[in-house]
């Protein structure tokens, strides 16, 4: 893999709540673009709400979030020293994540920003509506396991790197 793209992490969270402020994170996902190692960070034990199945019911705590932040620190350190968050939807994902490291009283690795994938093709489309289409390149189901949704959306960011122009 090319190493312009070795600082991307893919990243996905599954929360309940309109933000970190009032609202729990269960468990999120990363992945390393470059090498395709995944992270699963899981703070509570969640469950599909029949009504809405994208949004969990949150059970037990499973572990403290400071030892996950830490855990996820780590693992991004040992990847690269300048990450960049990438996701479907950062303005959600990077919200969840920047309270963790913020509750763990641990610096955020990613700084004050995320990439927006459906933007990148967007861009490459030379159509600003033109944010959903990508997703159909994603070989793993979308199923709200959050490294299963990060390795889809890998696998059609990788595709989109073979369009003319990216």
């Amino acid at each position: 893999m090319d190493q312009k793209y070795a600082h991307l992490i893919f990243v996905d969270c599954e929360a309940r709540g309109l933000s970190p402020v009032s609202g729990t994170m269960t468990e999120f996902g990363a992945v390393h673009f470059a090498t395709d190692d995944a992270f699963h960070g899981v703070l509570y034990r969640g469950e599909p709400d029949p009504e809405n199945p994208a949004v969990p019911r949150v059970r037990e705590r499973l572990a403290e979030p400071a030892a996950v932040a830490a855990e996820f620190a780590e693992w991004i350190r040992r990847h690269t020293s300048r990450p960049s968050l990438v996701s479907d939807n950062p303005a959600f994902d990077f919200m969840w994540i920047a309270g963790l490291f913020d509750v763990a009283g641990i610096p955020n690795p990613f700084g004050h920003s995320g990439r927006r994938i459906g933007d990148f093709y967007a861009g490459l489309t030379g159509n600003w509506s033109n944010t959903q289409e990508w997703k159909r390149w994603r070989v793993t189901p979308h199923d709200h396991n959050p490294v299963h949704d990060c390795q889809g959306n890998v696998e059609a960011f990788r595709k989109i790197l073979q369009l003319p122009g990216s």
